[in-house]
This record gives structure tokens, sequence and C-alpha cells, in this order.
């Protein structure tokens, strides 16, 4: 049985004319001293803990200190990614701008190329056509004669009615 500060100041040992009684006097205070012994050891197991804890608490706050510059660390690598995937995504679509400009450019040179092209050859199938329309002043061939040549050439004449060697190649113009 442990005993308090209190009980140990209201106890008093049983007296005899000289003193007091030796046997209970001596269970007193060997009560007193197992009392004692346990509230030190006791004290010191609390001592221990408080010693431990504090260890605990000291490597906690390290650990919490570790984990919040981790976090912050991770926060700004994360902010530092977003934004060089922004600046690499408006990279690409500005890589992409340009090359769809360019493509445009040059399918808008190809075309105006072709249609150059189609002007040149529409303005040469032309002048052919109307060179092919026109009689032709050196040769003054009486009907007879020209009807003999068409027999003369199987009888094969072009769509206008010429033959169709005399008419000049337009691709070796």
């Amino acid at each position: 049985m442990a005993l308090t500060p209190v009980e140990i100041r209201h106890m008093s040992p049983p007296r005899t004319p000289f003193g007091y009684r030796r046997a209970p006097t001596d269970a007193l205070l060997e009560e007193i001293v197992t009392s004692f012994e346990d509230v030190w050891r006791e004290r010191a197991d609390l001592s221990d803990k408080v010693e431990q804890l504090e260890a605990d608490l000291v490597r906690y706050r390290e650990l919490e200190s570790l984990l919040r510059t981790t976090l912050v660390s991770a926060e700004q690598a994360s902010g530092q990614m977003k934004e060089q995937a922004r600046r690499e995504a408006d990279l690409i679509l500005s890589e992409a701008h340009a090359e769809a400009r360019a493509v445009q450019r040059r399918a808008l040179a190809e075309n105006e190329r072709l249609l150059s092209e189609s002007r040149r050859l529409r303005v040469q199938l032309t002048a052919a056509l109307s060179a092919l329309d026109e009689p032709q002043p050196a040769e003054t061939v009486p009907a007879a004669e020209n009807d003999a040549d068409d027999d003369t050439a199987d009888g094969h004449l072009g769509w206008y009615g010429f033959d169709p060697d005399a008419v000049p190649d337009a691709d070796a113009a």
C-alpha cells in the first residue's frame, strides 16, 4: 500500500513510557520505505518515459520539418513542370501555326503557278486554233486538186477538217 504525504503527516506511531514501540514503528518505517521506493521507481520510470517522449518529439519535429521541405519542393517542382509544359505547348503551337502558314503560302503559290500555266496554255491553244481556222494564203489550189490531196492522205482529217500532222504541237512550244 502506497502512503500519501498527507497520510504520513497524520501518522503517529504507538508510544510507550520511554518512547515509541519498536515493532510497530519499524513496520511503519518499512511501509514508508517501500512506499518511497515505489514512488522513486515510478518517478524514474516516468522520467525515462519523458526523456523518450522528448526524443520522439524532437524526431517527429525533424520529420515534420523534412516533410514540409519536401512538400514545398514538390510544389515548386510541380509549378516549374507546369510552366515548362505550358511553354513547350506554346512553342509547339506556334511552330504548328508557322508550318500551317508556310503550307498555305506554298499552296497559294502552287495554285497561282498552275493558274498562270493554265492561262498560258489557254492562250497557246486559242492561238493554235485561230491559226487553224485562218485559210493559208500561200497555197491557192483549186478545189478539185484539194479534194485529190485529201484522197492521198487516206481521207483522214482532224477535228476541224485539217490534217492533224500539219497542226503545230502545243507541248513543243
